[in-house]
């Protein structure tokens, strides 16, 4: 296929109404660079969110009166707080900036 070669238009001359085949690539509409988190943030969240959901899932699982046994006092809680802790490091590690 053959193409042909445009010369920019002259000052004050109308803009051409069809495109080349140099035209650019399209860009994304947000750059990676300038997204807050990453792919492994976005992970850790979803890791944390999980281990959270598992720990409350523990504390209901306890048979004791009022959930006061080993499991509604002592693993249960110990899970969620593992969980929220997920969450901080999933929120404050930094992502990994690729150049583009």
């Amino acid at each position: 296929m053959e193409t042909m070669r445009v010369s920019p238009p002259k000052r004050g001359a109308a803009k051409p109404e069809f495109q080349t085949t140099f035209a650019k690539p399209a860009t994304p509409a947000v750059p990676t660079a300038m997204m807050p988190f990453g792919k492994v943030n976005y992970q850790l969240m979803v890791a944390g969110i999980v281990v959270l959901l598992l720990g409350f899932f523990i504390m209901s699982l306890d048979k004791e009166e009022f959930g006061f046994g080993f499991l509604g006092l002592t693993l249960g809680p110990i899970v969620v707080m593992t969980g929220f802790i997920i969450e901080l490091f999933a929120i404050l590690k930094k992502p990994a900036r690729t150049e583009a």
